[in-house]
């Protein structure tokens, strides 16, 4: 009994110092909190009382409204342009584009050429293919999609005589089809409404009122075969670009535009635009007119044309600039508000006015600035070319271009104008006739910013920037920088041509460093320019110019073999051919190098060739034979000279006589020969 009655107590008292261990933890858990929300208050992270009551007040404004950010949203191409920006150009590597297959990477200028071509040829073709087979392309492997690879419709699929078809016809540039599509609509009495009617149009006079080339792909034609009949496909290529460049009297788009009941800005612009873009600009000015005559107002596309067209119509530079100026006053009168391609258009004007241009070219730059529109590289290429011109002083050019740089400083452009991608090769080749290295290297760094570089147009336009760039480095830098931009700038941006090249040679040869000449060689070998003559003939008098170091000496005699294999042809080329400077060089650096005998090889292409060699070259060859110790071969050298004709044979005979140890066979052949050459003086 008494253990039964002491059972609950335990319990009891078990709960009781349970409850009261909860109020323990509750009570310090609350003091503890307490205390680290003060100590952490009061650590020193810099904060102030200012900063601690923001904090709190951002604290309770937090509690009362909960504000939940809103989505980012990512670009699918996003993940690719992050890992794109943590890889640099390669210098040693060719370009990203051709290296699809190594093996067929271009090594020579030529090859970048036939490769560029050939990559181009290949993705026309394949998208020719594609085009015209959508339904066996139909599915897409893409992710993120790519829309240039999918195939494009191509083929008519509404027969029956319907707007819409008209629609379809001239959203797939079938020129011919619309305007037969048009007349039909037109035979049954349908309206056709105007934005499709506008649409045709542009369509129209975009294209001259011709169809034009699906992808660059046109049919095939039968043609002569033979230079003859090469000749005439050519002749008759010019005659169709020549025609492409008119307009038509009375064609479609004149016809149309005469057909429709109201006329409106929109029909106006059209044709005002298409005759200046196929070179009608009197007729333009004259649908101008017209149009003002029947109260309507122009829009910016119109004033843009005749700007454009202003010089071609007036002879007189000041009454080309009269014209332009009232143009621009009729769109301030009719409230036309201009754009960036109406200020370059009047730049461009410009470039035909003479010398008027100069002062007007900064004016029009102010009025830019004054309307709030930025010049675009369009704009400034269009002011160099109006102030770089042959006559006016480099220094004034240079320090327009000066201060055009400056204004473009560290700025990033994108591409507003076609002729944007023009400036940077201007630029660079004012540098280059300035000799201004400073600011060519301004200018190559504002390339270098962001994503310049894509201003430099396509890869024919970015080798003449390089190439000028690297021209100008060979002229003005020391070699050690040109060297430095030499590997930079090589295989994997350009491709040297001839020239520079032969600005690198003289780099070398003004700052005394043609040891490096043997390894020049070996670039002039790979990028293909060994089977320029004058190029080769260049590094050979650079080498057997001078007397150099034995090792120099050395390497420029394995240069000069290497030299040789290319006259005689190899690599499945022809070879050069011989002269004799060509000749006389290789034989020199040989002699230098103590390679006697191959030398002597050297002496006997001089017969076979049909060139003479010098009597200094000789004396040479003498000397060397004499600290060899070669007697038999003097005689030779002697009586090779014989063959020759030269009159300083008795003197070469003589020579040997007294300086070697003949014996009487060999010193009956020199008195011969010697006595043999008096006698005929």
């Amino acid at each position: 009994m008494v253990r039964l009655s002491q059972k609950p107590s335990v319990r009891n008292n078990m709960a009781a110092s349970g409850r009261h261990v909860g109020h323990c933890i509750q009570r310090n858990g609350r003091f503890v909190i307490n205390n680290f929300e003060q100590l952490w208050g009061h650590r020193n992270f810099g904060w102030t009382s200012a900063l601690r009551q923001q904090a709190i007040e951002t604290n309770k404004e937090s509690t009362e409204n909960i504000v939940i950010p809103r989505k980012k949203t990512w670009s699918k191409e996003a993940v690719l342009e992050a890992l794109a920006s943590t890889v640099s150009r390669d210098p040693t590597a060719y370009h990203y584009q051709f290296q699809d297959d190594p093996y067929l990477s271009p090594r020579t200028s030529n090859e970048f050429k036939l490769y560029f071509l050939s990559q181009e040829s290949g993705r026309s073709a394949a998208k020719y293919f594609i085009n015209s087979n959508p339904k066996l392309f139909a599915k897409d492997f893409a992710d993120p999609h790519i829309p240039c690879l999918m195939p494009e419709t191509v083929s008519l699929r509404l027969e029956e005589v319907s707007e819409e078809a008209l629609k379809e016809r001239i959203n797939l540039r079938k020129v011919s089809a619309a305007v037969d599509m048009y007349d039909q609509l037109v035979q049954a009495g349908t309206a056709v409404s105007m934005e499709t009617t506008h649409d045709l149009l542009d369509l129209i006079c975009l294209y001259g009122d011709r169809d034009p080339d699906q992808d660059g792909i046109t049919e095939p034609q039968e043609t002569e075969s033979g230079e003859g009949g090469k000749s005439r496909r050519i002749k008759l290529r010019r005659a169709l670009d020549f025609l492409k460049a008119t307009w038509k009297e009375n064609n479609n788009a004149e016809r149309i535009f005469n057909l429709l009941p109201e006329k409106d800005t929109r029909c106006y612009s059209a044709l005002i635009r298409g005759m200046v873009k196929h070179e009608a600009y009197a007729k333009a000015f004259s649908l101008y007119t017209d149009m003002l005559n029947n109260r309507l107002t122009a829009d910016v596309h119109i004033f843009n044309a005749l700007i454009l067209a202003a010089p071609r119509v007036r002879e007189d530079y000041n009454e080309k600039w009269d014209l332009i100026t009232e143009l621009l006053t009729q769109m301030n009168q009719q409230k036309v508000q201009p754009t960036l391609m109406t200020f370059n258009n009047v730049l461009r004007a410009l470039r035909r006015c003479g010398s008027l241009a100069r002062t007007k070219a900064l004016q029009t730059l102010t009025e830019m600035k004054a309307v709030g529109i930025a010049p675009s590289l369009a704009s400034f290429n269009n002011v160099l070319g109006i102030f770089y011109r042959p006559g006016f002083s480099g220094q004034n050019n240079t320090n327009i271009l000066q201060e055009i740089v400056s204004e473009l400083d560290e700025k990033s452009f994108t591409c507003q104008d076609p002729d944007d991608v023009l400036f940077f090769t201007s630029a660079i080749k004012i540098c280059l006739d300035c000799k201004d290295l400073e600011l060519g290297y301004k200018i190559n760094h504002l390339v270098e910013v962001g994503e310049n570089w894509r201003m430099l147009g396509d890869p024919y336009q970015q080798s003449i920037y390089y190439g000028r760039f690297f021209n100008l480095l060979c002229l003005m830098e020391n070699i050690d920088e040109v060297l430095k931009w030499y590997k930079q700038l090589i295989p994997s941006l350009y491709y040297p041509n001839a020239l520079g090249l032969k600005e690198l040679l003289q780099a070398l040869d003004t700052d005394s460093r043609l040891d490096l000449l043997p390894c020049i060689w070996k670039d002039i070998r790979s990028v293909g320019h060994d089977n320029k003559l004058d190029l080769v003939e260049e590094v050979l008098t650079l080498m057997a110019r001078d007397k150099h170091s034995p090792e120099v000496q050395e390497s420029f005699a394995e240069c000069a073999l290497d030299i040789k294999k290319v006259f005689e042809g190899d690599r499945g080329r022809s070879g050069l051919e011989w002269s004799t400077p060509s000749l006389s060089h290789i034989t020199s650096l040989l002699l230098r190098a103590n390679m006697t005998e191959q030398a002597w090889e050297m002496l006997q292409l001089f017969k076979s060739n049909n060139r003479v060699p010098s009597v200094e070259l000789l004396d040479n060859f003498l000397s060397a034979l004499l600290s060899d110790g070669f007697p038999q071969r003097a005689v030779d050298l002697v009586q090779l000279s014989a063959a020759f004709c030269l009159p300083e044979t008795p003197k070469l005979a003589k020579r040997t006589l007294t300086e070697f140890n003949l014996n009487e066979e060999q010193r009956a052949i020199l008195s011969e020969l010697e006595s043999a050459g008096e006698s005929s003086d």
